[in-house]
């Protein structure tokens, strides 16, 4: 046994950097929060279970991953390896797409790559609306409709592991938060460990995105709403003017380009 004053002593000595999330991984291992620490200081923890959860972290595990659950929009949600963690980055998308069904109601809505379902999710939630959603990693099925029984929405979306190409019917609303990195940008070893094919969308970062214009340029849909990458606003305001959608675009909190809305010139 240690103090958690020594505990955490150790434990920023490892690496000062990230005093914070030995915070965090310290409150979640005894379900204290940080005030609770503050005043412990000589409080008796567990030192080995401490550190080979510091030690895990340090090694390129995400916190999320290592408790198995992550916070979205003010809502818990369950989340494991394999599957991309949700970033407070993703909030502008889903205000846009709550923003874009408080106006207009649609018969057929689709989510491309939903992840472990929280787009759909949060939408069908605070909405009671009725979700078509697609991804191709079988550990996101599995996670999404955990999810989704945990909020009580299992009803309300149809998750779908298939590639969006592949998906029958015709949607009037299409949103996605697709995989927009280029193949070479250097990530940190905490995002490494996240799946791959939800983080890199190609050479140039924005080809996904491309075919999502393209399927739903085909699919007459009237309204499409994406998340994409930071430098990434001019490329895509040419290919959604070329593929005839008029477009407006959002800044996430941290003012960076990060969402679009695109509304079909034709429909």
């Amino acid at each position: 046994m240690i103090s958690i004053n020594k505990a955490l002593q150790q434990a920023y000595a490892k690496d000062p950097t990230h005093k914070e999330y030995m915070l965090f991984i310290l409150c979640e291992l005894l379900q204290k929060d940080k005030a609770w620490i503050f005043l412990n200081p000589e409080f008796q923890i567990d030192e080995k279970k401490f550190f080979d959860y510091i030690d895990r972290f340090l090694n390129g595990e995400p916190f999320e991953y290592l408790f198995k659950k992550t916070q979205f929009y003010g809502l818990d949600f369950f989340t494991e390896k394999g599957v991309l963690i949700p970033r407070f980055d993703s909030e502008i998308l889903l205000e846009k797409c709550l923003e874009i069904l408080n106006h207009h109601s649609f018969k057929n809505i689709l989510e491309i790559g939903f992840g472990s379902g929280i787009l759909s999710i949060c939408l069908a939630k605070i909405k009671q609306i009725f979700i078509q959603a697609c991804d191709i990693n079988p550990k996101a099925l599995k996670l999404a409709k955990k999810n989704a029984d945990f909020h009580n929405v299992s009803n309300l979306i149809n998750f779908q592991l298939c590639d969006f190409k592949n998906i029958q019917g015709n949607f009037d609303f299409i949103f996605s938060n697709p995989p927009y990195i280029k193949n070479t940008y250097p990530l940190d070893k905490w995002v490494q460990n996240e799946p791959h094919n939800a983080l890199f969308g190609g050479d140039n970062g924005w080809e996904i995105l491309h075919e999502i214009i393209l399927f739903a340029k085909n699919q007459k849909t009237k309204v499409l709403a994406c998340e994409f990458g930071y430098d990434q606003k001019e490329i895509l305001q040419e290919l959604l003017e070329k593929n005839n959608f008029k477009a407006k675009f959002y800044k996430d909190y941290n003012n960076f380009d990060r969402a679009f809305v695109a509304w079909n010139l034709k429909y």
